[in-house]
């Protein structure tokens, strides 16, 4: 007996912990640090003038790979949903029948039928997410639209934990300021994550147990 209550346990850990595994998958290098490539060797044409440098319009900001930019985080979304339904119907019916004759075969307070139907739901459901801050990323990839590709991450080591705050998307030019920084509202295909690890995070998760009788639970 002991020995089935062991190999229930191992089963419903695997079917606990494969979904969980598999949603938190994420490649080792999606938000890896970015290096700048090698300058090319300078061609030996005798001019003075050359290719590669960054134009002087642009200043100081951020536009070729390896750069880093500063994503401030401005995330704030709010959802509310509502709905209501009230529905009633009445009816009655009520024949007197004959009081004489060979008709007469009810009471006349005995023939008689009504009914009521009423029918009321509501429902409700809001959400609101908040997220503020600053991260540093490098530039991955440079399109010839002008646009980037952004990632990095910043990694907190807590005394109780670890938080780890991931962002990969993509800016344009124009977007940058001269300090070279960005809004996340303004970097497309944004993928932000916010995922912390330790003592404090595992105190605000169900158990394997508790997760396995929620998945098989009808109510």
């Amino acid at each position: 007996m002991p020995r089935r209550l062991s190999k229930l346990g191992l089963i419903a850990l695997a079917l606990v912990a494969a979904p969980a595994a598999a949603k938190d998958k994420v490649a080792p290098d999606a938000f890896s640090v970015s290096m700048p490539a090698p300058p090319p060797a300078p061609p030996s044409n005798g001019a003075i003038f050359q290719s590669g440098y960054t134009p002087l319009t642009s200043g100081g900001r951020a536009g070729q790979v390896g750069d880093i930019i500063t994503i401030q985080l401005v995330e704030r979304t709010a959802a509310t949903k509502s709905n209501a339904a009230n529905t009633q119907r009445d009816g009655s019916i009520g024949l007197t029948p004959p009081a004489t004759g060979p008709l007469s075969l009810f009471d006349p307070s005995d023939v008689g039928a009504s009914g009521t139907q009423q029918f009321k739901g509501k429902g409700d459901a809001s959400q609101s997410n908040a997220l503020s801050g600053e991260v540093s990323v490098t530039v991955a990839a440079v399109y010839p639209n002008g646009t980037m590709l952004v990632k990095g991450e910043k990694l907190l080591t807590l005394n109780r934990g670890d938080e780890r705050v991931q962002i990969s998307g993509i800016v344009r030019a124009i977007d940058i300021s001269p300090d070279n920084r960005v809004l996340s509202t303004r970097v497309a295909n944004a993928n932000i994550r916010y995922v912390g690890k330790g003592e404090i995070a595992r105190a605000s998760k169900q158990g394997w147990l508790q997760r396995f009788f929620s998945i098989i639970s009808p109510f």
